[in-house]
C-alpha cells in the first residue's frame, strides 16, 4: 500500500468514526443542527410575527369550501406534530390548536424546499403563506416561506403510543403537555375554576389578600408544618398550613367584611391519590355571619363554578353522576355515624366508652384519644367515602375544632361543617370562636397535646388572642381545596393529574 493511499484511508476512518449515527433520533436532530448552521441560518431567533393563532384560523375560515384558495396571507407559529410525504404536508400546533402547512413547488423555491428537509417532528417553525382548503376538506396554510425558530434535539414520544409512562408525565410534565391534549385541558380547565371563583369572591364585595407563607407560629389547621430556616434573622419559620389566623386579624382591623385568598398550603403529611404536600385553597371570612350562611355560600359558588365549566349542575365523575343543586344534604356528623354504622356517639360520655364502641366496628383508637377524636376516626373509616352526593357534615366535635365557636345547642360539638363531595373532604368551615379567653384556653390544651407527641397540635399563638381582644365581630370562616375542586370537575382520578408540578420524590443519580 502506498503512503497517500494509507493516508486517505485514515482519513476516511478518522471521518467514519466522526460521522453522526443518523439512526439515533437524538444524533439525527443534532446533525440537522449543524447543517441549519453551516448554511448561516440561526436556529434560535428571537422574534417571529405571526397574524394568526390555529384557532383564529379555523373560525375565519370555517365557510372556505372544499377546493377553494383565498389570497389571504396569514403567518402562523407552532410545533411541528407531524410531517407527510417528504414536507409535502406539516401539521403545526400551537397552543389553541392545530393548522396544516401545505409546502409544494408551485409556490415554494427550490431554497425554500430544500430546508424542509433539515425539519423535524418536535421543531418550532413559523410559516407564511395563502388560505386554501384542500379537495379532501383540509383547511391549510399555501406555504410561500419558512423559518425555523427552534430546533429541537429531544425527540417525542411516538405520536401514537402517546406518553404512557405516568412517572415520566408528571416528571416532565412539558413532554406531557406537548403529545397530551387532555392533559393541556385538564390544566386550562383548572385556570377558568379559579378564575370563576375569583369572580364570584369579588361580585360578592370580598377583597382579595395576601398573607405571609413563613410564618413565625404555625397554626390555623391541625396538621404538621414544614420547617425552614431563615439565616438573616437566625430563625426557624414554618411553612404555612393555613392562612386562618391572618385572615381574621384583617377582619378585625376593619379591612372589609369580607376578605379571601387563594394561594398555597404546606402540610408535612402523606402523598396520595387525593394529598400533595402543597396544595391550592381558597380562605375567606365574612363578619356578621355563621355557619348557616357559609353553607348556603358554599352551596351557590360550588353550584355556580360547575355550571360554568359544565353548563349543567349534574356531572358524572367515574360510575357516579353528581348533582350539584340545591339544597345539598346536611347532617350532623354523629347522625351521619349512626346511619351508616348504628353507633350512637351522643349516648356515651367519656372517651374509655367511645373507644370501646368504636372497637365495635373495627376502628381501634389509642387509649389516650378523646372523645372527639374517636368520633372522627369512625366517621373517617366508615362513613366518609359513602358521601357522594354533596353532604354538609355538620357538628363536629369541639375536641378536634380547636378555632371554632361552642355550638349553641351542645357544649360537646362546635358550630362548624365539613362538605364532602364523592367521598372526599372538599370545604371546612365554622362560625368562628371570637371570646379571647377561651382562644387562650383552647390554645394551652393544643400546647398539652403538643407536649404529649401530636405533631399536629397547634401553638400558642398570643399575638392573636390579643387581637381577639381588639374584638373580632360574629364572623364565618370557609376553606376549600381547588385541587380536589378541579379533579371533580375534570374526571380526574389522581390529583397529581390537576397540578401542573406535583410533589415527587427526588430521582437518584
Amino acid at each position: 500500500m502506498t503512503v497517500n493511499k494509507a493516508m486517505a484511508q485514515e482519513k476516511n476512518t478518522a471521518k467514519d468514526e466522526n460521522s453522526p449515527d443518523l439512526t439515533d433520533p437524538r444524533q439525527a436532530k443534532e446533525h440537522k443542527l449543524q447543517l441549519l448552521l453551516e448554511k448561516g441560518i440561526n436556529p434560535y431567533p428571537p422574534k417571529f410575527d405571526r397574524s394568526h393563532q390555529a384557532a383564529e384560523i379555523q373560525a375565519k375560515y370555517e365557510g372556505l369550501e372544499n377546493g377553494e384558495e383565498t389570497k389571504d396571507v396569514v403567518r402562523v407559529a407552532g410545533r411541528i406534530m407531524a410531517i407527510r410525504n417528504n414536507g409535502m404536508f406539516i401539521d403545526l400546533m400551537d397552543a389553541s390548536g392545530k393548522v396544516q402547512i401545505f409546502c409544494h413547488k408551485d409556490s415554494m423555491d427550490e431554497e425554500a424546499l430544500d430546508l424542509l428537509k433539515l425539519y423535524d417532528i418536535g421543531d418550532v417553525i413559523g410559516a407564511e403563506g395563502t388560505m386554501r382548503r384542500t379537495p379532501r376538506g383540509e383547511l391549510s396554510v399555501r406555504c410561500t416561506s419558512t423559518v425555523m425558530l427552534t430546533k429541537s434535539l429531544m425527540p417525542l414520544p411516538d405520536k401514537h403510543a402517546g406518553l404512557a409512562d405516568v412517572e415520566t408525565r408528571y416528571r416532565q410534565r412539558y413532554l406531557d403537555l406537548v403529545v397530551n391534549e387532555e392533559s393541556r385541558e385538564t390544566l386550562r380547565t383548572r385556570s377558568k375554576i379559579v378564575r370563576f371563583i375569583r369572580d364570584y369572591m369579588d361580585d360578592m364585595g370580598a377583597i382579595e389578600v395576601e398573607t405571609p407563607n413563613l410564618q413565625a407560629i404555625m397554626g390555623g389547621a391541625s396538621a404538621k408544618p414544614f420547617v425552614t430556616h431563615h439565616n438573616a434573622l437566625d430563625s426557624n419559620f414554618y411553612l404555612r398550613v393555613a392562612p386562618e389566623l391572618a385572615l381574621k386579624r384583617l377582619i378585625i382591623g376593619g379591612l372589609s367584611d369580607s376578605v379571601y385568598e387563594i394561594g398555597r398550603c404546606f402540610r408535612n403529611e402523606g402523598i396520595s391519590i387525593k394529598h400533595n404536600p402543597e396544595f391550592t385553597s381558597i380562605e375567606a371570612y365574612h363578619a356578621y355571619y355563621d355557619y348557616y350562611d357559609l353553607m348556603d355560600l358554599v352551596e351557590d359558588l360550588v353550584g355556580t363554578v360547575v355550571e360554568r365549566v359544565h353548563g349543567t349542575k349534574k356531572i358524572t365523575f367515574g360510575k357516579n353522576e353528581i348533582d350539584f343543586g340545591t339544597p345539598w344534604k346536611r347532617a350532623t356528623m354523629c347522625d351521619l355515624i349512626k346511619e351508616h354504622t348504628g353507633l350512637d356517639f351522643m349516648a356515651v360520655e367519656t372517651a374509655e366508652d367511645a373507644i370501646a364502641l368504636a372497637k365495635t366496628k373495627g376502628v381501634h383508637m389509642d387509649e389516650g384519644s378523646n372523645w372527639g377524636q374517636v368520633v372522627a376516626e369512625v366517621f373517617d373509616e366508615r362513613c366518609e367515602a359513602k358521601m357522594i352526593q354533596p353532604t354538609h357534615v355538620m357538628d363536629l366535635p369541639l375536641d378536634i375544632s380547636p378555632l371554632a365557636k361552642v355550638h349553641r345547642d351542645n357544649p360537646r360539638l362546635v358550630e362548624r361543617f365539613e362538605t364532602y363531595i364523592n367521598g372526599w373532604e372538599i370545604a371546612n368551615a365554622f362560625s368562628e370562636l371570637n371570646d379571647p379567653k377561651i382562644q387562650h384556653q383552647r390554645f394551652e390544651e393544643q400546647v398539652k397535646q403538643g407536649e404529649a407527641g401530636d405533631e399536629e397540635a397547634q401553638m400558642m399563638d398570643d399575638d392573636f388572642v390579643t387581637a381577639l381582644e381588639v374584638g373580632l365581630p360574629p364572623t364565618g370562616g370557609w376553606g376549600m381545596g381547588i385541587d380536589r375542586l378541579v379533579m371533580l370537575l375534570t374526571n380526574s382520578s389522581n390529583i397529581r393529574d390537576v397540578i401542573c408540578f406535583p410533589t415527587l420524590k427526588p430521582k437518584n443519580d
